[in-house]
């Protein structure tokens, strides 16, 4: 079983990696082709329809991966398939429902002045059908991933992506001679065909399931009807539905507050929209590209914990447990450390931007709390306490609109004080969810291992602030970044190693290439 969560958080990882370059080339190319200005108009419609398909999605799909994973560990097949059909239903009609409120309130939303730029109207005029596709993708890929198969998502995002990039610029650059709004708006069309993509993709797994799904339950325990289903499925899929449904919430207040902060401290409209772009749409992609493992991890944690939990297997939810922690730290504090040195370079070969240096450079310690966030929500999930990181994280955001309300306004901040809002946001919620893991399983943080990888990842930062600028100007920025960057994790596995931070039994649990360390 440990394998099997291995490999599947394996498999989103590299299907993580591949959307997230697609995604990347994606972002430098549209930057250039929308400036700061334009990326900034677009991002302003994004948290809107991020609120949008949280609440038509509502939390289900996670609740849906739990209780598949709950009715396969007991061998109640046919009980898995009715909370597929179950769920499908309601999803089909909430993601109808929501496209169409999209639709509605666009105009709506600006004459409140909730969305301060009316450029943004084409944006999210464009990004309403895609709640719609979205939504039935994430019945899909709740239901496979109950099964604890990784690859139909891991196919789907990499289709989605690809149409969606392909889509985007095509029609941004097509567009452009019409304004950056109707740009914005093209590049917007992205998000719903590459969910058509997406879909079409997850239909071929799910009609390719083992044959068993369709013979006779073989578990002793009697069937659960479908009020059962149904109710446990709302009870599940609200709290989950509130913690997703923050992230955008959050956003949409950054909308609302950031622009309006900088505004009051001197900036004219374009340059604090400009400056929001910096933040959402080029230091925030950055942080979410280095956090790819831990979005793995979380997502793969959710049924493996929900499975040990529906046997009682109170060791194996502990050791899980312990083990997706210690992935969390080797994948986040080293890249934490790589983005805050290699800030400046980054966002000026990747964005053409380096005015966003400063916002990045911030965000880059949101790196470790935001997968330590992401792992510790999972796991909660997965102990079907789903209520406590929506609370959480309730109570982080009411701490970042505070912040963001007062250090946005600092003119010594500006952009920067909206940035450390961000980082205190995270690192408050994800400290608040391993108090409520340690209170549920008896495990927090092990805190030699913590310090081993700081002391490593710290002496892997010194070595790259010395050696990048070594090689600046003798070759291109970008082969100076990778190399500094290779030389760097090297370092850092190096002192893990010798620190015993790392060891054999960490490269052996790993799939496919774990036999050469046996």
């Amino acid at each position: 079983m440990v394998n099997r969560f291995l490999q599947g958080t394996l498999i989103l990882t590299i299907a993580g990696f591949v959307v997230k370059a697609i995604g990347s080339l994606n972002w430098i190319f549209l930057s250039r082709v929308l400036s700061g200005e334009g990326i900034g108009i677009y991002q302003m419609a994004f948290p809107a329809y991020l609120l949008a398909l949280q609440l038509s999605s509502a939390g289900i799909p996670i609740a849906i991966s739990i209780m598949t994973a709950e009715k396969l560990a007991k061998h109640d097949l046919l009980g898995a398939k009715k909370v597929f059909s179950i769920s499908f239903k309601m999803l089909f009609v909430l993601g109808l429902l929501f496209s169409i409120a999209v639709y509605g309130s666009a105009q709506w939303l600006i004459d409140i002045n909730f969305i301060t730029d009316p450029r943004a109207y084409y944006s999210l005029i464009a990004l309403s059908p895609a709640v719609f596709f979205v939504t039935l993708i994430s019945c899909y890929r709740g239901y496979l991933q109950g099964w604890q198969m990784m690859t139909p998502t891991a196919i789907s995002q990499i289709v989605e992506q690809l149409l969606r990039v392909v889509v985007m610029l095509g029609a941004a650059y097509i567009l452009l001679p019409y304004g950056l709004d109707v740009a914005a708006g093209g590049a917007s069309l992205g998000a719903g065909i590459g969910a058509i993509g997406a879909l079409v993709v997850l239909m071929y797994y799910y009609y390719r399931l083992p044959k068993q799904l369709d013979e006779p339950m073989i578990t002793t325990e009697p069937p659960e009807s479908s009020k059962s289903i149904i109710r446990r499925l709302i009870n599940l899929s609200i709290p989950i539905a509130l913690a997703s449904m923050m992230l955008p919430i959050v956003a949409m207040l950054d909308v609302a507050i950031i622009p309006r902060r900088l505004i009051d401290i001197g900036y004219p409209l374009h340059e604090a929209t400009e400056l929001y772009g910096y933040l959402s749409g080029m230091a925030v992609p950055l942080i979410n590209l280095a956090t790819i493992i831990t979005a793995a991890i979380a997502t793969s944690i959710v049924p493996a914990i929900s499975n040990a939990v529906s046997i009682k297997d109170i060791k194996q939810v502990y050791y899980r447990t312990a083990g997706s922690m210690r992935l969390t730290f080797v994948a986040t504090i080293p890249f934490t450390v790589m983005l805050y040195i290699l800030a400046e370079p980054v966002v000026s070969t990747i964005y053409n931007a380096p005015r966003a240096a400063e916002a990045t450079q911030i965000l880059a310690w949101a790196i470790f709390f935001l997968g330590l966030h992401q792992v510790t929500t999972g796991i909660l999930q997965g102990l079907g306490k789903p209520r406590i990181p929506v609370i959480n994280m309730g109570i982080a955001a009411i701490v970042k609109v505070i912040l963001n309300w007062e250090l946005t306004a600092i003119p010594a901040l500006g952009i920067g004080g909206a940035a450390y809002a961000t980082v205190a946001d995270i690192g408050f919620a994800a400290l608040l969810n391993l108090i409520w893991i340690h209170r549920h399983t008896g495990y927090f943080i092990d805190l030699i291992l913590l310090g081993k990888n700081i002391i490593s990842a710290s002496i892997m930062g010194v070595a790259m602030y010395y050696f990048y600028p070594l090689l600046q100007g003798s070759i291109p920025t970008f082969f100076n970044i990778m190399i500094t960057a290779i030389i760097g994790a090297l370092i850092y596995v190096a002192i893990m190693i010798i620190l015993k931070g790392l060891n054999k039994n960490d490269g052996a649990r790993l799939p496919v290439v774990g036999r050469f360390f046996r």
